[in-house]
């Protein structure tokens, strides 16, 4: 009897650390105040950009993952802020547009923090893609002219998006 006690202690022990480290992949809630676009969405219960990494490494085409993330805007569609793309751990980035392109982002929004609710997924981008992409971003001639293969990207489809103020 005595043994199945400890045993059973064992396994809740166990189970218990399993659930702070995954606690511990869940970003700082900060008492930031944010501006908000697209559907209301809150700032808790949020993955840290290198949870967020992590989740796209394990998709495949044509999987989707709902999910909200808390990372830096990199850049952000300079026509009419349409599409930003976010920093994601080791250096990689996640390209986000917005569902039903029924809102935009400030276009001056670069560099600063946001949270994105919505659905991950990973998509092969065109050259043509890559192209009206890099022309919207204000990229130069010669760097637009330097995109000739397809491209698998980190995608995300959001429904609202947070960005401090």
């Amino acid at each position: 009897m005595k043994k199945v006690i400890v045993l059973a202690l064992s396994v809740i022990a166990m189970v218990s650390c399993n659930k702070k480290q995954e606690e511990a992949k869940i970003a700082e809630v900060s008492k930031t105040d944010y501006a908000v676009f697209g559907d209301s969405i809150t700032d808790t219960e949020v993955l840290t950009k290198e949870a967020m990494f992590a989740k796209f490494k394990n998709l495949k085409e044509g999987d989707t993952l709902n999910v909200k993330f808390k990372s830096n805007i990199k850049e952000v569609c300079q026509k009419k802020g349409c599409w930003m793309s976010m920093d994601l751990a080791d250096g990689s980035e996640t390209f986000v547009k917005f569902k039903d392109y029924a809102f935009f982002v400030p276009m001056n929004a670069g560099k600063q923090e946001a949270i994105v609710n919505g659905k991950a997924f990973i998509s092969v981008e065109s050259v043509n893609e890559q192209k009206h992409y890099a022309k919207d971003g204000g990229k130069s001639q010669a760097a637009i002219d330097s995109i000739t293969a397809p491209k698998v990207t980190y995608s995300f489809m959001a429904d609202g998006v947070l960005i401090a103020k």
